[in-house]
């Protein structure tokens, strides 16, 4: 057997050098569907390695009450009528979570989409956060330059702590600080500089381009109050965030005045149903692009299985042969299985060799910080091989089942 399993693979390299175009367009889906796996399996890790990474500077006790979320379909219009009729979230709201001796920080917020402009410069829309000095605390983030807002500007004053990509896309070598930008049609001045947490979900024109205080959102700035006000919560240390959600669900249900019984008029927005949503989200995606790259490893086995069909009407003398000298149908059926295994295993490596080569881009393109997982080089490996014996059994099977006679004949 073993020596058979070496003479297959011996034979299947030397049928690659003989015809090497046939070859190669013979595992060409292979590669291109092992590569494909192997990519998305990158990028997938990646994605919950960076979210994962974000989470955990942001401070994974930290959520948010929001108007709705869990209900909230595709569409709005088909909100039920019991969430449709809910009140905005209120600076009323924030103030009786903070009364809760077990929360430690809660706030209004409000996300505004809005370009900016320097000087003829300018962006897309970009998402910028009303809050206040404790922002990085809550969303992560690191202070380059400068400060946050003061106890005053809290009150209102046109003032921003610019995103750094955003900072160089607009003042490019300009030192930012103390210069004033314009966001929509207000004249804000730059106070700070920061580096926001990767996050690769943010859409295209929608990244975030700095924060300005709360007030200041509030009283030059429009925006549906119905889907951008929110308040982050945060609870004091030793406090779980369950039981932070359970005491944040009293406080609220008091200060609106629901009788026991009666439906929340709002949600909460935890870190674990991020990454449910995050969870979901890359395991479709991955699926998907499983499904769509297996269409390559269809086309590649039948690519092997005609090529081994080919094979064995090409050697059926040297078939018979063997089976005069005494071969059994397991030697034929085995050689055959292991030269076509051999041939998609080929075809897995350099697949292998491309997906490595896909997962560094991606993670110099998107930033991430992945590599290509080895599980996915193992499947791969596996995959491939599994194709070889699935689609080289019919060939080799009609080689096993030859009669000698007739293949000694053959012409």
């Amino acid at each position: 057997m073993i020596r058979n399993a070496g003479e297959g693979v011996s034979i299947a390299v030397d049928s690659i050098r003989a015809n090497k175009l046939r070859s190669f367009l013979t595992i060409l889906g292979v590669v291109i569907g092992v590569s494909t796996v192997m990519t998305i399996a990158s990028m997938v890790q990646g994605i919950r390695t960076q979210i994962f990474n974000a989470i955990e500077t942001a401070g994974p006790t930290a959520f948010y009450v929001v108007r709705f979320f869990s209900q909230t379909p595709l569409n709005p219009d088909r909100l039920p009528y019991e969430v449709r009729i809910r009140p905005v979230v209120q600076t009323s709201d924030a103030e009786a979570i903070s009364r809760v001796p077990q929360i430690g920080y809660s706030a209004m917020w409000v996300q505004l989409f809005q370009r900016m402009e320097y000087q003829g410069e300018r962006t897309g829309g970009v998402a910028i956060f009303g809050a206040d000095s404790r922002y990085m605390e809550i969303q992560g983030g690191t202070l380059l330059r400068g400060r946050f807002f003061t106890r005053a500007e809290l009150k209102g004053a046109l003032v921003m702590v610019l995103e750094t990509d955003v900072a160089e896309r607009l003042f490019g070598r300009l030192d930012p600080l103390d210069r004033v930008l314009r966001i929509g049609d207000k004249p804000v001045r730059v106070i700070g500089i920061y580096q926001k947490p990767g996050n690769i979900f943010e859409p295209p024109g929608q990244e975030v381009g700095g924060v300005i205080p709360f007030e200041s959102a509030r009283q030059n700035f429009r925006y549906d109050e119905t889907n951008s006000l929110f308040i982050a919560v945060k609870p004091r240390s030793g406090v779980t965030v369950a039981e932070a959600q359970d005491l944040v669900t009293v406080a609220l249900r008091q200060a609106r005045n629901l009788r026991p019984g009666t439906p929340n008029t709002f949600d909460m927005i935890t870190q674990d149903q991020i990454l449910e949503v995050v969870g979901n989200f890359t395991s479709y995606f991955f699926v998907a692009m499983v499904a769509l790259s297996s269409v390559a490893l269809l086309v590649g086995g039948i690519g092997v299985m005609a090529i081994m069909m080919v094979s064995v009407t090409d050697r059926t003398k040297e078939i018979g042969l063997r089976k005069a000298l005494g071969a059994t149908r397991r030697e034929i059926l085995w050689q055959f299985l292991i030269e076509a295994a051999t041939l998609t295993l080929i075809g897995g490596l350099f697949g292998i060799v491309l997906g490595l080569a896909a997962g560094e881009l991606l993670k110099h393109g998107l930033a991430l910080q992945s590599g290509v997982p080895l599980w996915s080089a193992a499947l791969a490996c596996a995959v491939s091989i599994g194709i070889g014996l699935a689609f080289g059994l019919y060939p080799a099977n009609r080689a096993a089942r030859m009669d000698p006679v007739e293949a000694l004949r053959h012409e």
